[in-house]
């Protein structure tokens, strides 16, 4: 599964502030002054007693060193609103925020720059489907959302403006008659929707090979660079490494991703021309709120689990640590919900990791069980060009009626904005929210093929091009129920059951338990497509295209105690046979990377331990590198390049912070990216990840290819652009870093900035100042285990991370550790705001207490919530 825009763009959330500098300056300096009182006031209560409207018993919130909080309850109902009050305490601006987000409503917030935003949201109805979801919860489920609001009104109704967070005192200088409304269910069920938008699929994928198509490349150009799953070389997660490739393929792929369809009717979705047109799409998509991060680069994560046959104890060991974009405070909450006594009355006893606004516990573990969570990755969002005739589409030769809606953006300091909602029966039609669907299908418009004979409607001459969106999180579904079953299973069987109900995002879901199994089960609705593959977009106006169904859950990838004794996921491919679920895998570099380690301990006969599973998670390994560097060692070299290479020379591929090699060689990467591939459309440049690991990879073995040219020096063959790229990064990287190499190091380029993910992005220099922090030098890299990825098209800097990192010890659930990316709280200048992040920077963990025991040994402080009225 992973922020809140991690790229460099602003995301232009507080632009408005600029006409109030003077003012920001001073509360700036208030904020480190005499005015610290004013940022304290946000703080929450952390020990004592309080009087909380709603509880039928009293809960105690016990916290530790870290404020990490750790709640016991008598029933369930008091144990979800304790969690809700919690939540509200630690993060509520964070959880505002994100509900205006998910309701279409950040206009309201921070005025017309964010209509287009909300434009879109509310064209894909986010809320509306979280309405339809909670009426459809079950009893029980309901009643637990419910608690969970109604403890986070309970807080609200004792605190407002900057005594809610510091945020409020800054937003009143432009908006200052917002306050925040009363918690709904729906605002909470709504949040699965955004995490399903930004795990949705491989859109950028289809778009980006719409693109180069349209720029000119060939078929067999286009797949090149987007290369299929390499099947016979990187492992799967059912089965490890397939059998090898049908001889004559040799770097070819086994299976490659389609780049144009086969169907002529679908030509206009790719035909050369509207290059523009795709650009301006691509673009918009990635101005759309990113909640977790965007879905290309290194979006993803890691988890394995081994079995007790091949540890220390006896007993497995579950490991965990989302790839997400970095946010401020970080986008988990650590937290765990006790019942004092597990009864028919309260039946949680769980702990890990959730999201603030959300009841429940998404990863970690109970009494019981332990799973862990990364990104399956299937393909379940497809774009449709459809016939629009007023207000009718066509289908099958017949005019069918769109269903229509009217939406009403309220916009702070401005007037209210309508826009009119339609929709096919697939979904909704998003030409007109901007002018980059307008233009797909204007341009699509241009090359479109005549229909075929009897296809056309009567009034088919006077039809519109336009664009619609199915996508399976459009359907209501059981995900909201799915969180409460998963925290409460007990075994394997209850897992699964569970893990049915987790309809969308689709996720690889690892798992272990006390009594020494382990498993893995892929869930998710998935669509089974009547044509094509998912991997551009078709017409709507027939029936022959579109989903016909969902693959069914007992089709869907399953093991058991596999014979191997460790399941690894790492969103590579799941296994070679079964249903299509995708064809644009993560291609296995960090899955290798983690077998690899493993191989080397099972081969040693070593057992394998807790420490052992956060080391590997820590593991900087550069497949990218060790595939260059033999290369690199035989080419004939002078002056500068002669000089990287020697640098090179006696490297082990280790992408560590304090690295000169590794700084050298991801300068050296990226101005070679840059010459081979910077003429490409400019949204379909390399980012530098598994992909581009990839393509030049399998080029290394073809030095005679035409990629091999260098548009700045106009070098050509693999040598020649190889040398050129290494005297272009020596110079640049003593440029960056000064002339004497004993002085470069990878974490000086590679630095992390935890970013707010509101005002931290507002280009002023005093607001950043308050909410942000680092830079913080970390090691790794892109398609790295340690997975702080980066974008090559921009620079150095981390853009993905590890968000968080947990191992489990199911032999001892107090053994097991932990680390958040930022810290407990959400209130910028609390102790808990960065109190983590220097631990996860250099690799070291928390010691997790599970048992109440253990929890109370723990405490630093504890705060009881007894019933008030």
């Amino acid at each position: 599964m992973g922020t809140d825009a991690p790229r460099t763009r602003r995301n232009g959330w507080a632009k408005f502030l600029v006409g109030a500098l003077v003012t920001v300056l001073v509360l700036g300096v208030a904020a480190v002054g005499f005015g610290w009182w004013t940022v304290h006031r946000s703080f929450p209560t952390e020990s004592g007693r309080i009087s909380v409207a709603g509880l039928d018993s009293p809960v105690t919130v016990y916290r530790d060193d870290a404020g990490i909080p750790q709640l016991v309850a008598e029933t369930d109902h008091d144990l979800l609103f304790a969690q809700g009050y919690v939540h509200a305490q630690d993060r509520f601006w964070e959880m505002d925020f994100r509900r205006h987000v998910t309701a279409g409503r950040v206009a309201e917030l921070f005025g017309e720059s964010q209509v287009a935003t909300d434009a879109f949201i509310r064209t894909l109805d986010w809320r509306g489907i979280a309405e339809q979801e909670f009426e459809g919860l079950d009893e029980e489920s309901r009643a637990l959302y419910e608690a969970y609001a109604d403890g986070v009104n309970a807080y609200l109704a004792e605190r407002s403006g900057v005594e809610l967070s510091l945020e409020y005192g800054v937003l009143a200088l432009q908006n200052p008659g917002y306050e925040p409304e009363r918690w709904t269910p729906i605002d909470s069920i709504a949040w699965l929707k955004a995490m399903a938008w930004d795990l949705r699929s491989n859109l950028g994928d289809e778009i980006d090979r719409a693109l180069l198509l349209a720029s000119g490349l060939t078929s067999e150009q286009v797949a090149q660079l987007h290369p299929d799953f390499p099947w016979s070389a990187k492992p799967t997660i059912v089965g490890g490494p397939a059998p090898a490739a049908p001889a004559g393929l040799g770097a070819r792929p086994v299976e490659a991703a389609a780049a144009t369809p086969e169907d002529p009717a679908a030509a206009a979705s790719v035909a050369p021309g509207i290059a523009d047109l795709y650009g301006s799409l691509a673009a918009s998509l990635d101005a759309l709120p990113q909640l977790l991060g965007p879905e290309d680069g290194d979006l993803g994560s890691n988890s394995w689990v081994v079995s007790g046959a091949l540890t220390d104890t006896g007993m497995p060991l579950l490991a965990n640590d989302p790839h997400l974009g970095p946010a401020m405070p970080s986008i988990w909450v650590q937290m765990g919900l006790h019942c004092a006594e597990l009864d028919s009355t309260c039946t949680f006893d769980v702990a890990g990791y959730g999201f603030s606004g959300l009841p429940g516990i998404i990863i970690g573990h109970n009494e019981r069980i332990a799973w862990g969570f990364t990104n399956l990755g299937p393909d379940v969002a497809d774009l449709y060009l459809e016939r629009v005739t007023d207000d009718s589409y066509e289908l099958d030769g017949a005019l069918v009626p769109l269903t229509t809606r009217e939406e009403v953006i309220e916009v702070a300091g401005g007037d209210a904005v309508t826009i009119s909602v339609r929709a096919t029966a697939r979904g909704p039609i998003v030409t007109g929210i901007g002018s980059d669907f307008a233009a797909v299908a204007e341009g699509a418009a241009e090359s479109a093929e005549e229909p075929a004979e009897g296809e056309a409607a009567a009034e088919g001459d006077a039809a519109e091009l336009e664009v619609s969106l199915q996508w399976t999180a459009l359907q209501p579904g059981r995900t909201p129920q799915a969180i409460f079953a998963m925290n409460r299973a007990a075994d394997w069987p209850e897992f699964r059951a569970a893990a049915e109900r987790f309809e969308v995002p689709s996720q690889n879901l690892v798992y272990a338990d006390v009594d020494g199994n382990i498993g893995y089960q892929a869930p998710g609705r998935i669509p089974v497509r009547a044509a094509g593959d998912g991997t551009v977009p078709l017409p709507g106006w027939t029936s022959e295209n579109g989903w016909i169904g969902t693959v069914p859950y007992d089709e869907l990838p399953s093991v058991e105690n596999p014979e191997r004794g460790y399941i690894v996921t790492a969103n590579n491919a799941v296994e070679r046979d079964g249903p299509m679920l995708t064809r644009d895998w993560d291609l296995g570099y960090r899955a290798e990377g983690i077998e690899r380690r493993l191989g080397e301990l099972i081969a040693a006969g070593e057992p394998i331990t807790a420490e052992h599973m956060s080391d590997i998670q820590f593991d900087t390994r550069d497949a990218n590198a060790e595939a260059f560097l033999p290369v690199i060692a035989e080419l004939d070299l002078d002056g500068d390049a002669a000089r990287g290479a020697r640098l090179l020379a006696d490297w082990d591929a280790a992408a560590d912070v304090d690295s000169a090699q590794a700084a050298y060689f991801a300068v050296f990467w990226r101005n070679l990216l840059d010459g081979m591939f910077g003429a490409l459309p400019e949204s379909t440049r390399p980012v530098g990840g598994d992909r581009w690991f990839s393509v030049v990879g399998s080029l290394l073995g073809q030095p005679e290819d035409p990629w091999w040219a260098d548009r700045a020096s106009g070098a050509t063959g693999r040598d020649a652009v190889l040398g050129a790229a290494l005297e272009a990064a020596w110079a640049e990287a003593s440029e960056l870093m000064g002339d004497d190499p004993a002085d470069w190091r990878w974490g000086g380029l590679h630095t992390l900035t935890l970013t707010n993910q509101t005002f931290g992005e507002s280009g002023i220099g005093p607001i950043e100042w308050l909410f942000n922090r680092g830079p913080y030098e970390t090691g790794g890299g892109s398609a790295i285990v340690n997975a702080n990825g980066w974008d090559a098209t921009l620079g150095y800097e981390v853009n993905w991370v590890p968000s968080m990192r947990m191992v489990v010890d199911l032999e001892d659930f107090n053994d097991s550790t932990w680390v958040n990316l930022t810290g407990a709280s959400g209130h910028a200048f609390h102790p808990h705001y960065d109190d983590q992040a220097e631990l996860w920077q250099h690799g070291e963990t928390r010691e997790w207490p599970f048992s109440i025991e253990a929890v109370r040994r723990a405490a630093t402080d504890a705060l009881v919530l007894q019933p008030g009225s």
